[in-house]
């Protein structure tokens, strides 16, 4: 199946879900008339994906961009072994912190050592991925779910933890104080078994609605 034939099921599948989303809760159906549909995100699963969510913690979406045009160019290819062949001082020059250095080249070790195996991942049930992406130094809850979502394409992940979906979930709301992680789940529980299709619809709500 083409990449582009990809897409296309993706988003007649984003847009069933967000549908259904609409009937379950009217401030979802208000706000898709105000702000539309998103688009969805597709990433490959294995090494690369993992390597960009290192990337892209804590840091604007432009500037992940820019680092990680500047890690392909002085990598020979963006592999577990290039990376844990590269000299630290080479990454920290594309722009990782040392901290994040220690996190790509320990990700690189672990697959390599097949302490890690990101293509036994398919095979296991959310939370048993979630728990297993975990040990991992360096990602957390939101990087495994981000993981989950985009890279393996489950369709019932909520990165709670994310703030800019704690602040569109006030703004859909109405709600007089930004959510904590735990409200955020219980609020959209009837959201289920759809909420990766919410959490795209917040994002681009973040985006896109008034504040």
């Amino acid at each position: 199946m083409s990449q582009t034939s990809s897409q296309r099921n993706a988003k007649r599948r984003l847009r069933r879900h967000l549908d259904a989303l609409a009937l379950a809760d009217n401030d979802v159906s208000l706000a898709l008339e105000h702000v539309g549909y998103p688009e969805p995100r597709l990433r490959e699963h294995g090494f690369e994906p993992f390597l960009s969510i290192i990337v892209s913690q804590q840091i604007s979406t432009a500037a992940a961009h820019s680092i990680w045009n500047r890690l392909c160019a002085v990598l020979p290819e963006v592999s577990a072994e290039q990376v844990a062949r590269a000299k630290p001082e080479v990454l920290r020059g594309a722009g990782l912190s040392g901290r994040k250095v220690e996190y790509a080249q320990g990700l690189a070790a672990a697959i390599l050592n097949g302490e890690f195996r990101p293509d036994s991942l398919p095979d296991m049930a959310d939370d048993e991925a979630v728990e297993h992406i975990v040990q991992l130094r360096g990602f957390g809850r939101w990087s495994a779910e981000i993981y989950l979502m985009f890279s393996l394409q489950r369709p019932d992940i909520f990165a709670a933890d994310d703030l800019a979906l704690q602040v569109a979930l006030q703004r859909l709301k109405q709600l007089p104080e930004k959510p904590s992680a735990r409200q955020a789940r219980q609020l959209v529980e009837h959201w289920a078994p759809r909420r990766s299709a919410g959490c795209l619809f917040l994002w681009h709500y973040y985006r896109g609605a008034p504040a």
